[in-house]
């Protein structure tokens, strides 16, 4: 699927509708990726463990957990003067609540094998790589947790950004396995893995995230407010 030049630029209100609705739609969908290596039974991805151990520990659903722990991010990207866009909020509360949505009407088996669960969960991860195309190319922010990444490697500079990746991954895991959260070779599949998929889904579209010019909010109302529709 590829994005409309006109509307990537979010210059007029029907584009920043349009990209609203797509950045929705492709996150509702991720969610079920992270619900499918969730679902695969052999460790969660490491934000995954963190929401599952916070809803372990107090008994609520994983999207609540989720959404409180995005918010939390939020607020320390906001604290950073980090560039905030709409899509972020969407990414805060659309990704959870999907989980929860598949969790509840339980759509996918429980596995019977390492072998099912291993592809059940990559089958997960590939959903995640495309959907989070579709969602970038929406231009109006990425999520909370990549723009912490971002903020934290920019006033790290002596330390490479794959290092920082690792030990917010790690400390998320290590939490996360402290409240109860599920750990084990889904974790290191996850952990590893996500990367390299999301590369090769991106490849496959000729999609390159670094060209994507990302709105600010504070753009995004100016447009709204003046009701430029074509």
């Amino acid at each position: 699927m590829k994005i409309n030049p006109r509307f990537q630029e979010n210059q007029t209100v029907t584009a920043i509708f349009f990209n609203i609705v797509l950045a929705a739609v492709s996150l509702f969908l991720n969610g079920f990726g992270v619900y499918l290596t969730i679902r695969a039974g052999i460790g969660a991805g490491p934000w995954d463990v963190l929401n599952l151990g916070l809803s372990k520990t107090f008994g609520i659903l994983y999207g609540t957990a989720s959404i409180a722990v995005s918010c939390a991010i939020l607020g320390i990207d906001i604290a950073f003067k980090e560039p905030i866009g709409i899509a972020m909020f969407i990414d805060a509360f659309v990704v959870g609540k999907s989980v929860d949505f598949f969790n509840r009407i339980s759509i996918v088996p429980e596995t019977d094998s390492l072998f099912a669960s291993i592809v059940v969960m990559v089958t997960g991860l590939f959903i995640m790589g495309y959907t989070q195309y579709a969602y970038m190319s929406a231009a109006l922010g990425c999520g909370p947790r990549d723009t912490l990444l971002v903020a934290l490697a920019k006033r790290l500079r002596k330390i490479p950004i794959g290092v920082v990746a690792i030990a917010i991954l790690s400390l998320a895991t290590f939490i996360g396995w402290l409240l109860g959260g599920p750990v084990g070779i889904g974790t290191i599949i996850c952990a590893f893995g996500t990367g390299p998929i999301m590369q090769l889904a991106f490849k496959t579209v000729r999609f390159d995230a670094t060209l994507v010019r990302h709105q600010h909010l504070a753009d995004s109302a100016k447009t709204i407010s003046h009701r430029k529709i074509a």
